[in-house]
């Protein structure tokens, strides 16, 4: 965060004020020294941002496929080296923009694309768990509470405790900063949940369902293509959870309802 002087108006009076702004970084992801993108992001939590969107990007098939990073902050540089083992060098990626705001990306191979394998029901969670984990986490960033200007990702284990929680300018950011962190800390993805502070689209969707995520929830929307690929991979989404409702959208087998 930044502190910086702002002319404050109130009721036709001006004032001087000060005033906390969130930071925002170029961050370029270099993978055995190729240039593969640019990410805006919030300047923390880079190795698990790299290491997230490599593997939600399908850029590595695991956290074994990566023998070195270098983060350097000075130029603000990744540098992943990686063992192309298991992959194609050459494989044809697919690169969508996505629907955050300016001309974010991601990558995903044909075959991810083609892979639409249904989730199995294993996961069950009691509904009330997944509306106290929200409280708490709507709570958590300190950052939004100064700035406004950050999205929150967490990972949750059945009984809505947090394991994992970052934020970032960026919502995808947030999400493979998540992912990122799990993998280099040798966590389990199938018997946890999400929660998400902004719109579930179709981007954000693929990420985590490459985890093999089964439950999503945020306190905001989802949009009709993750509804529909929700429904058609037995992915349970969840949106609006706020207070004691939330809006079951896919899968709600997995609710548990006490």
């Amino acid at each position: 965060m930044q502190k910086i002087e702002i002319d404050f108006i109130k009721d036709g009076t001006v004032s001087k004020k000060i005033d906390f702004v969130t930071e925002e970084v170029p961050l370029t992801l270099e993978i055995n020294n190729k240039e593969i993108a640019t990410l805006l992001c919030s300047p923390r939590d880079l190795k698990e941002l790299s290491i997230g969107f490599a593997y939600t990007s399908s850029l590595i098939k695991d956290l074994s496929s990566v023998k070195n990073i270098v983060i350097d902050e000075e130029r603000w540089k990744a540098s992943l080296e990686t063992d192309l083992s298991g992959l194609d060098e050459n494989i044809a990626f697919k690169r969508l923009y996505t629907s955050g705001c300016g001309k974010g990306i991601i990558f995903y191979s044909v075959g991810d694309l083609s892979n639409r394998n249904k989730l199995s029901e294993g996961l069950k969670v009691e509904a009330s768990k997944i509306t106290e984990a929200m409280a708490n986490f709507a709570q958590s960033s300190e950052e939004f509470k100064k700035t406004g200007g950050v999205h929150s990702a967490a990972l949750c284990n059945k009984e809505g405790g947090v394991l994992i929680f970052k934020d970032d300018i960026g919502r995808h950011n947030a999400v493979d900063k998540v992912i990122g962190a799990a993998l280099l800390n040798r966590i389990n993805f199938e018997d946890k949940f999400v929660l998400l502070s902004g719109r579930i689209s179709s981007e954000i969707f693929f990420k985590l369902k490459r985890c093999g995520i089964s439950i999503i929830a945020s306190i905001s929307a989802p949009t009709n293509q993750a509804v529909k690929m929700a429904k058609e991979m037995n992915l349970t989404l969840i949106g609006f959870v706020r207070g004691r409702r939330m809006n079951v959208y896919s899968a709600y087998e997995r609710m548990v309802i006490l």
